[in-house]
């Protein structure tokens, strides 16, 4: 696989753990380690949290901002708040949509879908045989596993 982009899916890089993902300290251990990572933000009576499946980690807007993060809001309320603070990284909205375009124009792409050089396969352990190898970028839990090649996509 070519050299593409790396995105720890919520702050994993060597499989899902729920007791951390989302929460700052793991994302920053992510960036740390170099890679980019993406994250659930909410937005709430005038505050930011991160979280998957509710608003769980109140944060601040100079967290999110953070060179490298990737935003999926997960209600409408976080999808405009970012608009209206023109936030510089990608954020996205989605649900179950095969693609959905990123702010800076990249494909975020559900497991096993058609992708483009502009994609992010995202989860693509989730997609056997699932060919990625033109994708911009790579989502995933497994992070380091793909980079030391432990992972075959």
């Amino acid at each position: 696989m070519k050299n593409v982009r790396l995105i720890s899916h919520r702050g994993n890089v060597n499989g899902p753990c729920s007791n951390d993902e989302n929460s700052e300290d793991y994302i920053i251990r992510a960036l740390n380690l170099g890679y980019d990572v993406e994250i659930d933000i909410w937005y709430v009576n005038h505050d930011i949290f991160m979280g998957h499946d509710l608003p769980q980690y109140k944060t601040h807007l100079d967290f999110i901002m953070q060179d490298g993060l990737w935003l999926h809001c997960k209600n409408i309320e976080a999808l405009f708040f970012c608009i209206e603070r023109n936030i510089k990284n990608n954020y996205f909205f989605h649900d179950t949509d095969d693609a959905v375009l990123t702010s800076n124009l990249f494909l975020w792409t559900y497991p096993g879908k058609k992708v483009t050089n502009k994609s992010i396969a995202v989860m693509p352990e989730f997609a056997e045989g699932w060919d990625i190898s033109e994708c911009f970028g790579v989502c995933s839990d497994y992070v380091d596993k793909i980079k030391y090649g432990d992972l075959f996509l």
